[in-house]
């Protein structure tokens, strides 16, 4: 019997095991909106009837679970033995990330799973291949880089691109899907800083985008793949070469195509110019020039950090633009501070120190929707938790800051709210931040994984808000009306996009 014949015959038995099982037992009510119990188990099969019933909203389905628990952990029995532990104790957290760092990694089957997509890049590598690629980036966020990306890409893109394309939308009251701009605005930025190119994605029109596209897709194909109840199916259905396993490889040939050129003429370039490391200024150049002769390796590399620099800061600044239409008070004390900081005589990366109530209301906005609203590691070995839940070798957890910014233990009673003053510290006339620990909040991870690119993150979306916020208002386009739909591929998104209008400021 072929491989092929092997897994279709295990894939009938699964189905006719499945039919039997449903014929001969009701199975309970598993309201979407409503599941907030642990779900029930079953031999083989795990909770599959929950996690399908849940697939297009796992991330709340699995904090409102969370959120129902004295203790914030619970294990999900997913088919054939296996098990996913979710947590959202700060304790268990900073023993994954940090403590314990040595004991959860990728792992086997999420390096797999993955794998089609990141390849070796840092995001999908354990051990000494994320520490060299960790080593590497390092030095491009240092101060002086950091420097360059705030005062002359992110504000050349800002007063060039973006500014320009929202002008004509408020003349010409052209509804535009604002996180469309957002993104094309950040996977400029992320081009041009980490890999010296500028694909002008933020262009007037708005014009297609091929490989943004391609990429999208193959976002939400491995998303999917992830999260499968059943992940025998995606792995048959790559080996027979149909449905969107066939999709994959064809938007990953675009992605790869597009990413692999731009290391082909980044090493020309470098030849041509006999660029030495000490001279290199982009992160694309750095890995080249570090010996790395593999361009399968550095095109990962590519990939990995273009998902980093376009998918978050752009999750995060959408929905922060729909919060402070929501919450009128908050935008005007942010133009405020705007111009309050305009007034100052300082340079753009100084100024960006100061916006204390932006970079509070960012922060505020991040914990009610993380641009990457749950992560997973694997277990490497048996462990206890610090809350005595035992973790099993081959166990995949997952901590969840989506539910960690919703419950009422870390944020008190009002955690629904949207309330930048819970970050801030008022005293005699000056108003300080004050950050919350990164395991109580771990939207930019902790311990040795921690962001590198968290400050040119903020330092981003702060230069975004100055500059829209000082010229424009920005309205949903059915106005209060409008209530965005959360969904989350590796990042999160707002379903459909977010459609605006945009109003010059100085015509009201």
């Amino acid at each position: 019997m072929s491989a092929i014949q092997f897994l279709l015959s295990l894939f009938i038995l699964i189905l006719s095991l499945l039919f039997i099982y449903f014929t001969l037992k009701k199975h309970e009510s598993s309201n979407k909106s409503n599941s907030t119990l642990i779900p029930k188990s079953y031999p083989l099969i795990g909770s599959s009837f929950a996690i399908k019933a849940n697939s297009d909203r796992r991330v709340q389905w699995t904090s409102d679970i969370l959120q129902t628990l004295s203790s914030p952990t619970f294990v999900l029995h997913r088919p054939m033995g296996s098990r996913q532990i979710f947590t959202a104790d700060p304790d268990n957290v900073q023993h994954i990330l940090k403590t314990h760092f040595h004991l959860y990694g990728k792992g086997p089957v999420s390096r797999h799973t993955l794998f089609d997509f990141l390849g070796n890049g840092i995001f999908n590598a354990d051990g000494d291949t994320w520490k060299f690629q960790r080593q590497v980036a390092s030095h491009e966020f240092s101060t002086k880089s950091l420097r360059k990306f705030v005062e002359t890409v992110v504000d050349t893109e800002i007063n060039e691109r973006l500014v320009p394309i929202l002008a004509e939308a408020a003349v010409s009251g052209t509804v535009l899907d604002f996180q469309d701009v957002l993104q094309r605005f950040a996977f400029d930025n992320v081009c041009k800083i980490a890999f010296g190119y500028d694909p002008a994605y933020l262009s007037p029109g708005l014009p297609p985008a091929p490989f943004a596209e391609a990429f999208e897709e193959s976002v939400m194909i491995i998303s999917d793949r992830f999260n499968r109840a059943f992940p025998i199916i995606w792995k048959i259905k790559k080996i027979l070469g149909i449905g969107s396993e066939k999709r994959l490889k064809e938007t990953m040939s675009q992605v790869r195509d597009f990413a692999m050129k731009m290391v082909q003429d980044k090493k020309q370039e470098l030849i041509e110019t006999n660029s030495r490391t000490d001279d290199s200024v982009d992160l694309l150049s750095r890995f080249l020039n570090s010996g790395i002769s593999d361009e399968t390796f550095v095109t990962d590399v590519v990939i990995s950090f273009i998902l980093a620099g376009r998918d978050t800061t752009s999750a995060a600044l959408t929905w922060f633009f729909w919060l402070i239409f929501r919450n009128p008070n908050i935008e005007t004390n942010i133009l405020q501070e705007i111009q309050e900081i305009n007034n100052l005589e300082e340079n753009i990366f100084e100024e960006a120190k100061h916006m204390m109530y932006t970079h509070a209301s960012l922060c505020e906005t991040m914990r009610l929707y993380p641009p990457v609203p749950v992560d997973s590691k694997t277990a490497k070995g048996d462990d206890v938790w610090p809350d005595g839940t035992p973790v099993r070798k081959g166990d995949r957890v997952t901590y969840h800051p989506y539910a960690m910014g919703r419950l009422e233990k870390l944020w008190g009673a009002d955690w629904a709210d949207f309330k930048p003053e819970r970050w801030l510290r008022q005293e005699d006339e000056k108003r300080s931040f004050v950050g919350r620990d990164p395991f109580s909040y771990p939207v930019f991870q902790a311990g040795p994984r921690v962001c590198l690119g968290k400050e040119m993150a903020f330092l981003q979306m702060k230069r975004v808000v100055a500059g829209v916020l000082s010229r424009f208002k920005i309205v949903p386009a059915d106005g209060h009306e409008f209530e965005p739909v959360f969904i989350a591929y590796l990042t999160n998104k707002m379903k459909g996009g977010f459609p605006v209008r945009v109003e010059e400021r100085n015509k009201n």
